[in-house]
């Protein structure tokens, strides 16, 4: 499924939809602090979550932090492969 996001916003970055929220973030005028900020807040809500102990909610918010990590990598232009290589790394 990340793979599959990965490229869904990776699409966007080559070929961004008119009203895309995705572009928005790429391409918006606060450009990489826009998509920091937004990660950072979506870590914030998933903190705040999880102190509640809602499910349901966390499951919500971890997907938000999960999307924006996503489009902070692909900003970055920093492939899934290069972190899936560095966890394998970090497992031997």
């Amino acid at each position: 499924m990340l793979e599959e996001l990965y490229q869904v916003i990776e699409e966007r970055k080559r070929n961004p939809p008119e009203g895309s929220y995705t572009a928005k973030l790429l391409y918006g005028e606060k450009g990489l602090n826009g998509i920091l900020e937004k990660f950072g807040e979506e870590a914030v809500e998933v903190i705040l979550a999880a102190k509640d102990g809602k499910r349901e909610e966390i499951i919500h918010e971890v997907a938000d932090l999960l999307y924006h990590l996503l489009v902070l990598l692909s900003k970055l232009e920093i492939k899934l492969d290069d972190v899936y290589e560095e966890l394998r790394r970090r497992r031997k």
